[in-house]
This record gives structure tokens, C-alpha cells and sequence, in this order.
């Protein structure tokens, strides 16, 4: 354990998850855990704030009537401030792709982390569907999340001291669902996938559908997303890490500083 690394766990999922206390359980383990988790489930509420939350002590550190990002924020700034890093999950379900890292709870409470210059991890874990199972009513037993936890307790020892976080301000874990006893699942550094089929379908009744289709591109096997991404590295049943920065970035363009230079002309 290394005595001096302190962590926040938090998530989206709710501190009675069966993630998180996986997650907490295999942290334990390398540093001082304390957990700011949500009360109840807070699944893609992105980066929602709230103006005032009510906190209770729990056994495993406190509970927070909020948003994950709410979490990031009471912890940091109220109840353990002196942390060395914020880890968050493990998710139900995977955070993966571009387009998912504004929607998702457990990446904005690292990415809310990166604000207060605190390193960050956010996990999840995928859970393929089919036919018999709804993916969800799957990964009730903590075995189920071995991969994702046991990459999440190695980057967190060691992430630090190797210098990862100088470069990056959090990393987004994603791991696929353990189905047995095999060896942990290796590691892989990707990009976001930039892969979009979101649809809406309008009834024509006043109701309108919006879907994912990536989800059964996943289960079919039917990816178009390159080697070296993270969904691609999931799939093929790797650990998939990518090493991302919080601020959006910001450019100069020619065109937009000659609109500004007209203005009111």
C-alpha cells in the first residue's frame, strides 16, 4: 500500500452499487479510501451541479445527495481536501467514445477533478448484451468487475510516480466484463472513438425515439472504429486507457478574428 496516496471514490451509479464497492474494495488495498459517492443512481447527468446538497456519514466515508460532479466538488473543497487523486466508478456499463465523455456522470467527476489541478481516473466496465440477458440485470457479483478494478488499483499506485499525470489530466478507464478466472485482461492505450450513430425517429404522435446504434454495432462484432481506439481495444477484450485533458481546447481562426474586426463597421 502506498502509505502516502489518499484518494475521493465517487460515482454514478450510487454508493450501493455493486461497482463501486468493488472498485472501493480493490483500492483499498493500494492507498487510504474515502468515499463522497451519490445517495442514489446519477447515470449521464454529465457535468450537473447543484446549488446545495445534504451529506450523512456512511462506513465507508459519506453520502451526497447529488451529482457526481456535486461529489467531486463537496469532497474536494468540504470534507477531504487534502486527497492526492479522485477516482470514479466502477460504472455499469461503458463510457466510451467521444461523443460520451459530456454525457457521462463518472467522466464528469474526474474532469470536475482536473479543475482543482487533482489527477483522475474514471472506470467502467462494458457489459455485452444478448439475446437472454438485458445487460443491465447482468454484473451483480464483484468478481464480474475484476478486470476493470484490478487495471484501476494498478494505475492508481502507479500512475503518479511514472509521470502519467503530467501530461494528462485524467485517464478514462474502460474494461471489459470478467467471465471467469482468466489472467487480468491487458492494458491498451487509446483515443476516444470518434464513431456517432445516434438517431431520433418521430412517431408522428407527438413521441420521438432516440437511439444509439453503436451498442449493436458491439454485439454483432460489426465495429468500423480503428485499431488504437477504445471501444476497438474493448471488444477485442482489452483494457482500454486513454489520457485525456479537462478545458476545451481553444484556437485562433483568420476568419472568425476578421468578423470580430467588422463588427459594428
Amino acid at each position: 500500500m502506498s502509505e502516502s496516496l489518499s484518494l475521493l471514490l465517487t460515482n454514478d451509479d450510487g454508493v450501493g452499487s455493486t461497482g463501486f464497492r468493488a472498485l472501493y474494495d480493490a483500492l483499498d488495498a493500494v492507498a487510504d479510501v474515502t468515499a463522497v459517492a451519490p445517495a442514489d443512481d446519477q447515470s449521464a447527468v454529465g457535468r450537473k451541479m447543484s446549488h446545495d446538497v445534504a451529506v450523512t456519514e456512511h462506513e465507508l466515508g459519506y453520502v451526497v445527495e447529488g451529482t457526481p460532479a456535486d461529489c467531486t466538488v463537496v469532497g474536494l473543497e468540504a470534507l477531504c481536501p487534502d486527497v492526492d487523486m479522485v477516482v470514479a466508478g466502477c460504472n455499469k456499463g461503458a463510457n466510451l467514445g467521444a461523443y460520451v465523455l459530456g454525457r457521462s456522470g463518472t467522466v464528469s467527476a474526474a474532469v470536475e477533478a482536473a479543475f482543482f489541478d487533482v489527477p483522475a481516473i474514471a472506470v467502467s466496465m462494458y457489459i455485452p448484451s444478448d439475446d437472454d440477458t438485458p445487460w443491465h440485470e447482468k454484473a451483480s457479483d464483484p468478481a464480474d468487475y475484476r478486470h476493470a478494478t484490478a487495471a484501476a488499483a494498478y494505475l492508481t499506485d502507479r500512475a503518479p510516480d511514472a509521470g502519467v499525470f503530467e501530461e494528462a489530466e485524467y485517464l478514462n478507464v474502460n474494461a471489459p466484463m470478467a467471465t471467469g478466472e482468466e489472467d487480468p485482461a491487458p492494458l491498451e492505450v487509446t483515443t476516444p472513438s470518434t464513431l456517432y450513430e445516434m438517431t431520433a425517429r418521430h412517431d408522428g404522435n407527438g413521441r420521438v425515439t432516440l437511439h444509439d446504434g453503436v451498442w449493436e454495432m458491439m454485439r454483432d462484432g460489426d465495429l468500423p472504429d480503428p485499431e488504437g481506439t477504445d471501444r476497438r481495444a474493448v471488444v477485442e477484450g482489452r483494457v482500454s486507457v486513454s489520457p485525456l485533458t479537462a478545458p476545451h481546447t481553444t484556437m485562433r481562426h483568420d476568419a472568425l478574428d476578421a468578423l470580430a474586426a467588422s463588427y459594428r463597421q
